[in-house]
């Protein structure tokens, strides 16, 4: 299971660009992907079914591309939505793509198109959003930096219940290797048993940089959290690479790791997060 590729249309007809934030990722502009080439990237890689993450770097607040995807591919696909959570219509747009049939919403507060960290990821005004995502029993995709932390304790504290997966384990820096103290922020939500972690192709090259070491660093990831919390994640296209390779990259990371652990994290966790991928729902 995969539960962070991404999906671009050459259709700007159909799907006109509206990046966040004003400005379009390079990725989106250089390696567009169909539904069917993800799938194709999928079945080239093994990988049976994915939640697609909304591209907020190319198409902002309309999901429609995501949705058009699911419909198309009901039995491979799930979607994760985005929405202007402090909207005066935020709840009514989070019903709408509900009915759409896709399963979790996602906050994108930081990336390539950002410097540093958005404010704004607990503004009061958001609150109606997040209680109606609760209410539904959305997961709710952070993307976000470490700078971002006293915001999200905010909504720790106010939504103990919500289900908050943190995107690309921050993007922690990782170079100066152990005790990774810059990714101290990640650890301390270990006691948060609501919080999981999305183990992407971004943290997985992050580990491979410095005195960083993808064992150093994810047995400790593993050990604290669980595998149960963790899921994997490609970040195809936006990643460089194809799909296996970087489901390579990821499998040879957890090489230590047990049998189990590895079947939670590239696959059970992602079930439990998004219940629309369990195979039986669509047998």
């Amino acid at each position: 299971m995969d539960i962070h590729p991404h999906i671009i249309s050459t259709d700007t007809s159909t799907y006109p660009r509206a990046p966040l934030f004003g400005n379009q990722s390079t990725w989106s502009q250089e390696r567009p992907t169909t539904p069917e080439q993800l799938l194709q990237a999928m079945d080239d890689a093994g990988v049976a079914k994915a939640a697609i993450v909304q591209a907020s770097t190319c198409y902002g607040f309309d999901n429609s591309y995501v949705a058009d995807a699911v419909a198309r591919y009901p039995e491979r696909f799930t979607g994760v939505f985005s929405v202007d959570m402090v909207a005066a219509d935020a709840a009514e747009r989070i019903h709408h793509w509900v009915g759409r049939k896709l399963t979790g919403l996602r906050l994108f507060t930081s990336g390539s198109t950002i410097v540093g960290q958005a404010p704004g990821l607990a503004d009061p005004r958001s609150f109606a959003a997040w209680d109606c995502a609760v209410g539904l029993g959305l997961p709710v995709v952070v993307q976000m930096r470490t700078q971002g932390m006293p915001e999200l304790q905010v909504l720790l504290q106010r939504y103990p219940g919500a289900t908050i997966i943190i995107d690309h384990m921050f993007n922690a820096p990782l170079d100066a290797g152990p005790p990774y103290a810059a990714a101290e922020p990640l650890f301390r939500l270990v006691d948060h048993p609501n919080v999981y972690l999305k183990l992407t192709s971004v943290i997985v090259r992050n580990s491979h940089k410095g005195l960083a070491t993808p064992e150093s660093f994810f047995r400790r990831v593993v050990s604290e959290f669980g595998a149960s919390r963790i899921a994997w994640g490609s970040n195809f296209p936006a990643t460089p690479g194809s799909m296996p390779e970087l489901l390579q990259e990821a499998r040879s990371a957890l090489a230590w790791a047990s049998a189990e652990d590895q079947a939670w994290i590239f696959g059970g966790t992602a079930e439990k997060l998004y219940p629309a991928l369990r195979t039986e729902v669509n047998a």
